[in-house]
């Protein structure tokens, strides 16, 4: 009886084994890439993200801090940290500044830079600058004060006089179409001046032929 046992808890041993080892094989298995491809439950079309900068030519892309100065509260209030970009349109070269927010992409600035835009330095820290703007940010133009802050001096220098620049090109072109207008002004009230004159001359001239023509018939009816 006791050479028996041994013998059983042999065989238990190896089924339990075996059963083990059929184990470690189905997770081999599982694991087991079988190059079968699985659909995907729902399929994600690409879908055309649009910016509006499309048809504008990027000349400035820096990452700043944007403040709008509060009126009612009489103190300035952060607008938002982002990038700013100076964008020039292809077709009519309008320049406009637009700002984002880092993460939401949220448009806390966008306006056009004109000739009148005048940036100036910030008394309180060179790396800053203000100025005025018809902004429309919010979907309605409103008259803002803006503030903005760059991570270093030279960035701020680099962004006030680009816009400095602009601004001066468009007032230069502003003035050249002036001057243009005031000379073709002149130049059709010359033409104008010269047409009115033999019009004048001969609508004097008609009453004193009439008036000859009346003088001469008088003075012969009683000759006769």
């Amino acid at each position: 009886m006791a050479d028996k046992q041994p013998v059983v808890e042999r065989h238990v041993a190896e089924e339990e084994g075996e059963d083990s080892a059929a184990a470690a094989s189905a997770a081999a298995g599982e694991e087991e890439d079988t190059g079968a491809q699985v659909a995907p439950i729902v399929r994600l079309e690409e879908v055309a993200v649009t910016t509006g900068e499309e048809d504008e030519d990027s000349l400035l892309d820096m990452k700043a801090k944007l403040y709008r100065f509060d009126k009612d509260g009489n103190q300035w209030k952060e607008r938002g940290t982002g990038t700013v970009k100076l964008l020039k349109h292809k077709e009519n070269g309008k320049v406009r500044l637009v700002m984002r927010q880092a993460k939401t992409l949220k448009i806390c600035a966008n306006h056009l830079v004109i000739s009148t835009t005048k940036m100036q330095e910030h008394a309180g820290s060179d790396k800053s600058c203000v100025w005025h703007a018809a902004d429309f940010a919010d979907g309605e133009v409103k008259d803002e004060m803006f503030a903005i802050r760059f991570g270093s001096v030279e960035n701020c220098k680099k962004f006030k006089d680009l816009v400095d620049e602009i601004a001066e090109s468009l007032a230069q072109k502003e003035g050249d179409e002036s001057e243009e207008g005031s000379a073709t002004a002149g130049l059709l009230e010359k033409l104008g001046v010269s047409e009115t004159k033999p019009q004048e001359s001969s609508a004097k001239e008609e009453p004193t032929d009439a008036g000859k023509e009346t003088e001469t018939t008088a003075v012969v009816t009683p000759a006769e």
